[in-house]
This record gives C-alpha cells, structure tokens and sequence, in this order.
C-alpha cells in the first residue's frame, strides 16, 4: 500500500473485516481519501460496525479530523493512517485511533470533545496490539453500558438542544434557556446544549459542516435519540439534516405542537392540535426519512397503482387535513353560538393573557376559588376555562383563562387555534399576566403584544398584572416598572397570584376599569 501511493502520489486505503479480508479499496488524491457511502449507524445498536480503516498519507501528518470524523460517524473499529516515506515510499509510523463507548471518560483537545482514544505511535514491524481482544473489550464495555441505561430507563426521549443564531450571544443563551422550559414541559430528557452563532444561517444544514459533524459525534456519544434545532426548519434543510443522521431531528414549533399534543383534553382541543400538526409537517415529509404519518398507511389496498410511499402519505394527510377543518369549523359556529349566550346576559367579560407558564390559571383559581388545573409547566392550560367573579361594587363578571402565548408561536397553531382565540375578542378587559421573576420578562411582554396585535386585539382595553412578585426585591421589581413604562403609557399592578391578600388592589382595579367603561357606554346611549 505505501510503494503504490508513493508511486501514483495518491492516498490509498482499505477497509478489513475482523477475518482479516480485505472488503474495500479505495483510492484517493495526494491529501485525502473517499469512504464508500455507508448508511449512518445507530448509537443505540451497541456494535461497531466490523470493518477498520487502514490508509496512506503521504504529506507526514497524523490522523486528522477527517480521518476522526468517519472514525466516529462511520462507528468503524479502527482508524489507522500509515505515514510514507518521501524518498523510498516504505512505511514509516502508523498513527491509530479507536471509539470510547459511551460514558467512559474522554479528553477535550484543540477540536474540543473528542470520544475516541489514540494508540501509540509505531514502525509496522512493532505493532503488536491484539486487535480482537481490543474491540471486544470495548464493545463488553457497551454491552455493560447498554445494561445499566437499560436498568435505568424511562419513557422519556433523550435529545441533544441547538441554538443557530445570527444575533448576540445573550439573546442565544435566553433562547436555548426557553428551550430547555420546553423540553422539560414535553417531558424529555436535555443532554447537553450547543450554541452557535454564524454571520448567516447555513440555507441546507443550519449549521456548518464541521459543527454539524461535531453534533452528531456528540449525540452518538451520548446515545441521544433526538435533536432539537431552536428555530423553525425548512423543507430543505429537514432533508439534509435527515440524510446526515438517522436520528429524529426536530424544530422548535414541532416541540411546541408536541407539548399541545400531550396537554390537549377537550375533543375540541386535540382536533386543533391534529390538525396544526398535519398542516405544519405535510410539507416537510421527505423520501426516506422515517415519516412521522407512516402509520397512516399500510394494509393491503393502502395505495394507488404505481404510488410511491411519499405519496401516499401526503395523499391521506391532505385528506385528514380536509377532515378535520371541517370538524373545526363546525365547532367554531357551536362555540359562537355559546358566546351569543353569555354575551346577552350582558356580562363584562375578562380575559387572562399571557406569555406560557405566567402563572395565570393559578390567578384564576386564587380569584375565583376554583380548582383549575394548574402546573408549573409550559401550556399546562390549552383548553379555555371560564369561571364567574363578583367585583366589589356589586358586578358580576365572567373571567376567561386562556391558552399561553409564546415566542415565534407556530403560524399553523394559531390558525388551528383561531376558534378558541376567538374567545378574547369578545373580552371587556385583557389582564396580561406577567412573570415578573422572570429575567426574560420585557421579552415575553413583547411577544405577548405582537401577538395580540397579530390577531387584531390590541385595542381592548389593557392591564398589565405584575405576578410572582414574591420572588422578587423591592429595587428589582420597581426597575422591571420603569423598563415596562418607558416605551407606552401603561399600568401596571404587582401581586402573587399565591397570596389571596395581594390581589385586593388588582380587583378593584378591575372593577374601576369596567365601571368607567359602562358608565362611558351609557353615556354614549343616552346621548343617541
């Protein structure tokens, strides 16, 4: 191998299966050389895949990051590059290096986490390693691994999170946090974060090719099941990230639509949520990738003649979609139908807005001693409850909680969800609950509003409610004040929505509010 890569000045290598055979030759150019096309391996399969890598560089270096890269991606049993001789083209030293099993201590170089483990440098006549004893050993040490991760098992999924930003690095790091409250409300396990900033978002594979190819050695070290990209996929880049990996990649709207899924109750509720999902995933199924509707397909009869499988599950998705938005539709009349009730009853009615997990069904339940189901969750509430309140000066009001907002909500969500926004149009009074203790507060307040004003609410009259103030110090709170008062004229009313006592001056608020409002009304009738 070494006399005929001096002779043609190209790289040339093999790959040898644990018989010793020789299963591919492969030929390159004087700086590199081309692995066959392999299909990815699971982390999860505990096996290497039998074959080592055996190859020439004839320029003097070790093993470079390429070479560690296929090494890890490839999952191959060994990696060994044979230095040539420039004058005679005899072997000089062999550089080798194998994978580390999952969990065993690795080291951190100029190339950062690195999960393989170098062999010591020798002449071919010196080396003198049993390499069967080798990769048994280490692949008994996956079998143990596999054992104990199997003891300990949950049902949870366990996912890698990757934030892709071309803005600061602060507002990186607030994102991937809020990540990291929805990973933890769709009840899955974070395995560690990576943070990238970029000039530009890379239009096929977000990331760049060598930070990606870091991601994925990093997931299979740590045998996740799924990535988490913290912004919104497209088509394309769904496909190259699924041809890079057999692993489930997904975005931020699709764990936010996940989370929908779980909490959804109501047949009202999970008929919004099917159908938000299907909108948003019909465009992003993809040939070969594992589809997310295979399960909709299948039996004999279960496709048209000469159909391939992507078809058909695009196919019998436009046709649930179809299905659906009519069942949609339908209960959007019956729940106008409902509103046309209360509202001849002439009841002011409240609603409480919000960005996710503010605390508002816990306000609902303090105001109204109710027993709404409440948790320190993102979404806890999707499915909108109303709960009757008499104010002091003798009114009797209907108070709405409603679903929370958050940042960059999913477009086909909101549509899903349209019936039950819907609810707050007709509201007297918007009570915006805010996370006071949250450091991202001013943000969430900003999603909140553009929200509103997406959805044409932004003239009904407003009031924000400064919550969990518990948790804060007097100078932090009157700060967060100032900071909300500065850009717009607003009022704003601090309580802990866990101490019934603190929230007398937010109802009489209330009740001043609706008050001036009616009598304004009047006024304007008694006029006409």
């Amino acid at each position: 191998m070494s006399e005929i890569s001096h002779d043609t000045g190209r790289q040339v290598g093999v790959l040898i299966n644990r018989r010793g055979k020789v299963e591919y030759v492969m030929v390159g150019d004087a700086k590199q050389i081309e692995m066959p096309d392999f299909k990815r391996v699971r982390a999860a399969s505990g096996r290497f895949r039998g074959l080592r890598c055996i190859h020439t560089h004839l320029l003097g270096e070790k093993l470079n990051q390429d070479d560690l890269t296929d090494l890890a991606l490839l999952r191959l049993d060994l990696m060994a590059a044979i230095e040539v001789n420039e004058s005679n083209g005899l072997p000089k030293l062999v550089h080798a290096a194998h994978l580390l099993p999952a969990g065993s201590k690795s080291v951190d170089g100029e190339n950062g986490f690195m999960p393989y483990e170098f062999l010591e440098s020798k002449e071919p006549s010196r080396l003198d390693i049993d390499f069967l004893a080798l990769i048994n050993s280490l692949e008994s040490e996956m079998a143990r691994n596999r054992r104990t991760a199997k003891s300990r098992q949950t049902k949870r999924e366990r996912v890698i999170l990757v934030s892709v930003s071309t803005r600061r690095s602060s507002f990186a790091e607030e994102s991937i946090a809020e990540l990291k409250e929805l990973a933890y409300s769709a009840n899955v396990m974070v395995l560690d974060t990576v943070i990238q900033r970029r000039n530009s978002i890379h239009p096929k594979t977000v990331l760049g090719s060598g930070k990606l190819n870091e991601l994925l050695i990093r997931t299979m070290q740590l045998g996740a099941d799924m990535i988490v990209f913290d912004r919104e996929l497209n088509p394309a880049q769904v496909r190259s990230l699924s041809e890079a990996t057999d692993l489930k990649v997904i975005d931020r709207p699709q764990l936010i639509l996940d989370i929908f899924a779980q909490r959804a109750n109501s047949r009202e509720g999970k008929l919004q949520v099917e159908l938000a999902q299907l909108e948003y995933l019909l465009p992003r199924l993809v040939k070969g990738h594992d589809s997310a509707f295979s399960r909709l397909a299948g039996g004999i009869g279960g496709r048209g003649p000469g159909e391939t499988k992507l078809e058909t599950d695009r196919r019998r998705v436009r046709k649930r979609i179809s299905h659906l938005g009519k069942q949609v539709k339908k209960l959007r009349k019956q729940r106008k139908e409902r509103r046309k009730g209360r509202l001849r009853k002439h009841l002011p009615i409240i609603s409480l807005v919000g960005y996710t997990n503010a605390g508002k069904s816990t306000l609902l339940n303090t105001m109204t001693s109710s027993t709404v189901y409440a948790e320190r969750k993102m979404f806890a509430t999707l499915d909108p409850t109303s709960r009757r309140l008499r104010l002091p000066y003798e009114q009797e009001v209907i108070i709405n909680d409603t679903v929370g907002f958050i940042r960059d909500l999913p477009k086909t969500l909101v549509a899903a969800f349209k019936a039950t926004l819907e609810e707050i149009a007709d509201s007297d009074l918007l009570v915006h609950v805010v996370d006071a203790s949250n450091p991202r507060a001013i943000g969430q307040i900003e999603s909140v509003d553009k929200i509103l004003q997406d959805l044409d609410l932004n003239e009904i009259p407003y009031l924000i409610v400064l919550n969990k103030t518990d948790l804060l110090n007097t100078k932090s709170l009157e700060n967060l004040k100032r900071q909300i008062l500065l850009d717009k004229e607003r009022e704003c009313v601090s309580i802990s929505a866990i101490q019934a006592e603190t929230l007398k001056p937010l109802i009489e608020r209330i009740g001043q509010i609706l008050a001036k409002d009616l009598s304004e009304f009047t006024v304007e009738n008694a006029g006409v």
